[in-house]
């Protein structure tokens, strides 16, 4: 993590170096003394609080709503315009040098962000949608054809993320009707202060078949046991390399969960030992990486999350043009390898900046139909 901060220190001390020129352009525009010397001072003090934010962020905190309204939202509505702002201004300070490159362009440039991350943090991150999946699943048996899942994945309640968002993709969620609700993974941003606002928010969920949950890297960004004990004590049921078989119309399913994979808690095996022969099956497992074991293992259905689609995509092409899509095989959507299906969830909440451009958060509805 530490090496993780000092990349992402420079990255932003690089990102302002452009911003003090947009600052420097604005104060000459309203006809302020030293506008180079604002200017930098501005930018260098958005360097100091991203070192500081960066800092409080490794471990979420209770913060006041007005600190949270006045400093951090601001802040990251500015540094995300400074990371925006820096691909195009070093492209054109590069190519076009011996022209000069005007202030203005940077200001521009700054301006632009401002607006686009603005957007994604104060509305798009807000603004989720319901969204209706349907799943073929091969040899289902009539009497589960039509079974319907409600999914959530990747809450990240805390400080930046209340609970009371969490009650309205519960709320949803629970007006869908669904047979089975699942959760997979990162509930946590980090930390535990929040786990009491978590339970509380899952508690809500309604299911007559039951609610389920799998765990994520982010849940155990502290300690987990406690968040498991407050989940299981609500009502949910947290699979931990096991499943339920579960009946609907005198007829079973498999529902299994494996345990989170980055500190290697995961135990595929175990979570499919107790799975009937003959019996369709569903995994949770929060990272999607673990698909093509699943496969193998003639899992019907995975469930994941964990990419958040990117969290920052291309709109309407999320799917190929998208912060995840360079480091993750299945980041988005529905991915099939014989008779195997794979859906990675968009994700509720969002982890580093808390911004959505392009990936819309959503409450998923899967439909099982009998192919």
């Amino acid at each position: 993590m530490g090496t993780f901060l000092r990349v992402l220190i420079t990255v932003t001390a690089v990102a302002h170096v452009p911003v003090a020129a947009a600052f420097a352009e604005m104060f000459r525009r309203l006809g302020a003394p030293a506008p180079w010397v604002l200017g930098v001072l501005l930018a260098a003090g958005g360097v100091a609080l991203f070192v500081g934010r960066s800092g409080a962020g490794l471990t979420d905190r209770r913060r006041s709503t007005t600190f949270l309204r006045l400093v951090d939202i601001p802040f990251f509505v500015h540094w995300c315009a400074a990371i925006f702002a820096i691909i195009p201004s070093i492209v054109a300070t590069l190519t076009i040098p011996w022209l000069g490159v005007p202030r203005t362009f940077y200001m521009a440039v700054y301006l632009t962000g401002l607006v686009v991350a603005g957007y994604g943090i104060l509305v798009r991150r807000r603004w989720f949608v319901v969204k209706h999946v349907t799943i073929p699943i091969e040899g289902l048996d009539p009497a589960l054809d039509g079974l319907r899942i409600a999914h959530l994945s990747d809450l990240h309640i805390g400080a930046i993320t209340p609970k009371s968002w969490g009650d309205r993709w519960v709320r949803a969620a629970n007006e869908q009707g669904a047979d089975v609700a699942v959760i997979t993974g990162d509930m946590v941003t980090s930390g535990v202060d929040f786990h009491e606002d978590i339970a509380a928010v899952v508690s809500g969920l309604r299911a007559p078949l039951g609610v389920y949950v799998s765990m994520g890297n982010h849940d155990y960004f502290g300690e987990g046991e406690p968040l498991i004990s407050m989940l299981n004590a609500g009502g949910a049921q947290v699979l931990r390399n096991e499943g339920r078989v579960l009946s609907r119309n005198g007829k079973s399913i498999y529902l299994a969960a494996i345990d989170d994979t980055w500190t290697r808690r995961d135990d595929m095996f175990k979570a499919l030992q107790g799975r009937p022969a003959g019996v369709p099956s569903i995994l949770l497992a929060h990272d999607p990486e673990k698909f093509l074991h699943a496969a193998k293992a003639n899992v019907d259905l995975t469930l994941s999350g964990h990419t958040h689609g990117g969290q920052i995509a291309v709109p309407f092409l999320a799917r190929v043009l998208s912060l995840s899509h360079l480091t993750h095989h299945f980041h988005l959507g529905i991915y099939r390898k014989g008779r195997a299906t794979l859906y990675v969830h968009p994700g509720l909440g969002t982890t580093g900046p808390p911004i959505r451009i392009g990936v819309a958060p959503a409450v998923v509805i899967h439909t099982l139909r009998a192919a």
